[in-house]
C-alpha cells in the first residue's frame, strides 16, 4: 500500500482558537499534532495550553463540568483544576496544589509534571508553537497584522474546514498557477512571481478577473511566517484580507481556518454583495481543490514541465520545517 504523505508534521506557530472564541474562566479539549491538549483561558485572562492528561490517575483536564461555561475543565484563579481528584495546574504545567494531601507527593511539588506549549495571542488569534523536540524555543514570533485589529476593517468572516491532507500539500498550491485554470477555470494562467527569506514567503500572482462590466485587473499577494500562519491580499474587485490558520491534527489531517476581512469603507460594494461574492467565491476554490488533496499522493520527485510553477522551489523553502525529515523519498 502507498503511504500517501512521507513527510512528517511541520514545526512553526499553529492557530488553535480565536481570541473571541474563549472567555476568561473558560476551557476546552483541543488535538493537534497527534495530540491531546486543553485550552483554557485564566480568570485574569491568560490563553494557555498544556498536554491534556493529569499525571495523577490520568483524567483529562478538558473534560469536566464547568458551571459557568458548562463542558470543560474548571478554572480557578490562574489555574485550572483537573475534574477527578481537583489537582491544579497553572500555566506553566506545574502542581499547585492538591488539596487533600497534607504533604504534596515529591515528583509533583514544585515541579512542572505537565507540558505546556508557548503561546501568542495575536490578531484575534490564539497561536502555538509545535515542535517535535519539546524543549525547542520559538524560533520566530507570530507576524501581527494591522487588517486583523483595525476598527478600519470589518469583523472577521470565518470559515472551517476538517481536510484529509497534509499542510504542505494545501501551501503547494499556491505554486501551482496551472491548476487554477483547469480547476477554478480562471480565465487566463496566472504570471506568479515569489520571494523566500528564512522562515518567511510571498508571492504575487497577477491574473484578470471577468465582471459583469468587462475584464479587471487583479492581483493576489500571498505570504507565509512558517507552515501554520498564513495570510493574502486580494487587489482588483474588491480590497480583502485573508488570514489562514493551517494546523495540522495528524499527519494526514489539516484543520483549516480562514477568517475574511474587508474595508468597511467600501460600504456601497458590500451592500451590492460584490465583496460577498468575493468570499464566496475564495472558499468555493477550496471546495475545488478539497477531493484533489484528499485523494492524491506525495510525489517526491515529480514531472514537471516548463508551464509549471515554482513548486520546486516551494518545497525546498517548506522542508526547513521538518525536524526529522530532509525531502528525500
Amino acid at each position: 500500500m502507498i503511504k500517501r504523505f512521507p513527510m512528517p508534521m511541520p514545526f512553526g506557530w499553529f492557530g488553535v482558537s480565536y481570541s473571541d472564541e474563549l472567555a476568561p474562566a473558560a476551557s476546552r479539549a483541543i488535538h493537534y499534532f497527534g495530540k491531546e491538549m486543553v485550552l483554557f483561558r485564566t480568570e485574569g485572562g491568560k490563553a494557555v495550553v498544556l498536554d491534556a492528561y493529569c499525571p495523577h490517575l490520568g483524567a483529562h483536564l478538558g473534560h469536566g463540568i464547568n458551571a459557568e461555561h458548562g463542558e470543560g475543565g474548571r478554572i480557578q484563579g490562574e489555574t485550572i483544576v483537573c475534574p477527578f481528584h481537583a489537582w491544579r495546574f497553572d500555566g506553566e504545567g506545574v502542581c499547585a496544589e492538591v488539596p487533600y494531601a497534607k504533604n504534596m507527593p515529591p515528583k509533583v511539588k514544585d515541579k512542572q509534571c505537565l507540558k505546556s506549549y508557548p503561546v501568542q495571542e495575536k490578531n484575534g488569534v490564539i497561536w502555538v508553537w509545535y515542535h517535535p523536540e519539546e524543549s525547542q524555543a520559538p524560533l520566530w514570533d507570530v507576524e501581527e497584522h494591522e487588517e486583523a485589529t483595525s476598527d478600519e476593517w470589518s469583523d472577521f468572516e470565518k470559515h472551517e474546514w476538517i481536510i484529509k491532507t497534509h499542510p504542505q500539500e494545501m501551501g503547494e498550491n499556491a505554486a501551482d498557477p496551472a491548476h487554477f485554470h483547469y480547476v477554478h477555470k480562471v480565465a487566463d494562467f496566472p504570471v506568479w512571481e515569489s520571494v523566500q527569506d528564512g522562515h518567511k514567503s510571498h508571492g504575487i500572482q497577477r491574473a484578470d478577473m471577468k465582471t459583469p462590466k468587462g475584464v479587471v485587473k487583479g492581483e493576489i499577494h500571498t505570504n507565509n511566517a512558517g507552515p501554520g500562519q498564513a495570510w493574502t491580499r486580494f487587489y482588483g474587485i474588491a480590497d480583502t484580507f485573508l488570514l489562514a490558520q493551517i494546523t495540522p491534527i495528524d499527519q494526514e489531517t489539516t484543520h483549516v481556518r480562514f477568517g475574511f476581512k474587508q474595508p468597511k469603507s467600501e460600504e456601497n460594494m458590500m451592500k451590492a454583495g460584490v465583496n460577498k461574492a468575493i468570499i464566496k467565491d475564495i472558499c468555493k476554490q477550496l471546495n475545488e481543490d478539497k477531493p484533489i488533496w484528499e485523494n492524491k499522493i506525495y510525489r517526491p520527485l515529480p514531472v514537471l514541465c516548463d508551464g509549471d510553477g515554482p513548486i520546486a522551489k516551494f518545497r525546498k523553502w517548506y522542508k526547513q520545517f521538518y525536524a526529522d525529515w530532509d525531502g528525500a523519498s
